[in-house]
């Protein structure tokens, strides 16, 4: 698909533009149809430089269908990056599913999409397992939860049971039927819309399963500029039909190994732990944030400071990702939600407030063994 305005790149994320062997995938080698990845060429790069131009060719792919919105596509990779599940929440209309469909058609895996209901059952998630008279056995019928890129459209408006139905999904990667437990290939990633919880026909979702998310976004409505160019590219036609993949399944869990070597200091987990300890003091707060969410804040800074180009985390990773990583955890007081507070407005006071540490502070480190040096002291 071809458009008048280009794919912006993601603000603050100097992705890496050399050494792709991919790079005439986001286009096609003629400009026309995307081609296919070559899957047992990628490691022929350094990792950051794999990762970066992976990254970039897939935000350029998001936003083609997501105009005008480089930030929320970038959660979304950070999110991918860092082994955890996305909860889209907004008013119908701003493209939530658009940005979860068009994610999983960034990248060559399986994909699949439920439409959550009212009368939805918890068997139509996970699969069941059906009696079988030629054999007299009883077979496994998988649910469109085996797949690596799940899409959960209006989560909320299914009753806390079936949401419930994807509890040990999202934290395990493994389900349970019958007594038999069956495990989701990697990698495994559930990308959900919900609308808010004061439209008619929603149910809000339980503390364990928002817990359950690594991060939440909310689309927003689009500037005027960029409702313009939606209405000039996409009015008469759909962009998701000529989205073709831009990565596939093995180069994500190859990205993702990448993650995971990031360098994290001990100043930065002692940080990153004050930060979330803080959240359980505050006034404002009812219940605060959870242990799961230290290690989810933790897994998507490394991805954020994989993104900018970085084997080691700063604290401006952990500020970068604070916002969509806790907010949503947290359960506010009926004073403060009388008071009109949100709770990103309180993670933000919080990143504000906080102090980084003193060896964190002071002049930027070179390399990433300077940082684990300094932590060391």
């Amino acid at each position: 698909m071809t458009s008048s305005t280009p794919p912006s790149a993601l603000p603050g994320n100097p992705y890496a533009a050399g050494g792709d062997p991919y790079a005439q995938h986001a286009t096609g080698v003629n400009g026309d149809q995307p081609a296919q990845p070559q899957h047992n060429h990628y490691r022929q790069v350094a990792p950051l430089d794999e990762l970066g131009a992976a990254a970039q060719r897939i935000a350029a792919n998001v936003e083609r269908v997501l105009v005008g919105k480089p930030e929320v596509v970038r959660i979304a990779l950070v999110t991918l990056l860092a082994e955890g599940h996305l909860l889209v929440e907004d008013v119908p209309g701003v493209g939530k599913t658009s940005l979860a469909k068009a994610l999983a058609r960034s990248i060559d895996c399986t994909v699949s999409r439920i439409q959550f209901t009212p009368d939805l059952l918890p068997s139509d998630v996970t699969g069941v397992s059906i009696f079988n008279r030629q054999t007299n056995e009883f077979e496994f019928r998988p649910g469109p939860v085996f797949a690596n890129i799940v899409v959960g459209d209006e989560i909320n408006r299914a009753s806390p049971k079936t949401q419930s139905a994807l509890l040990e999904c999202m934290e395990e990667e493994q389900v349970t039927v019958d007594g038999n437990t069956y495990h989701l290939e990697a990698p495994f990633m559930v990308i959900a819309t919900q609308n808010p919880i004061e439209m008619e026909g929603t149910y809000a979702l339980p503390e364990a399963q928002r817990d359950r998310f690594t991060a939440r976004v909310s689309i927003g409505y689009p500037d005027p500029a960029a409702e313009l160019a939606m209405v000039d590219e996409h009015a008469g036609h759909n962009p998701l039909d000529d989205l073709q993949p831009v990565s596939h399944a093995e180069q994500v869990k190859h990205l993702v190994e990448t993650v995971r070597a990031v360098k994290l200091s001990p100043d930065i987990r002692r940080y990153a732990v004050e930060l979330v300890s803080a959240t359980r003091r505050l006034p404002e707060i009812r219940i605060g944030a959870s242990p799961r969410s230290t290690l989810h804040l933790v897994r998507a800074a490394r991805a954020q400071a994989a993104l900018s180009g970085r084997d080691f985390v700063v604290p401006d990773d952990v500020h970068a990702v604070a916002v969509p990583v806790l907010a949503h955890r947290l359960v506010l007081t009926p004073e403060a939600q009388a008071g009109r507070r949100s709770p990103a407005e309180l993670i933000r006071a919080l990143v504000q407030r906080v102090p980084v540490p003193q060896a964190l502070s002071q002049s930027a480190p070179q390399s990433g063994s300077d940082w684990a040096a300094r932590g060391n002291r």
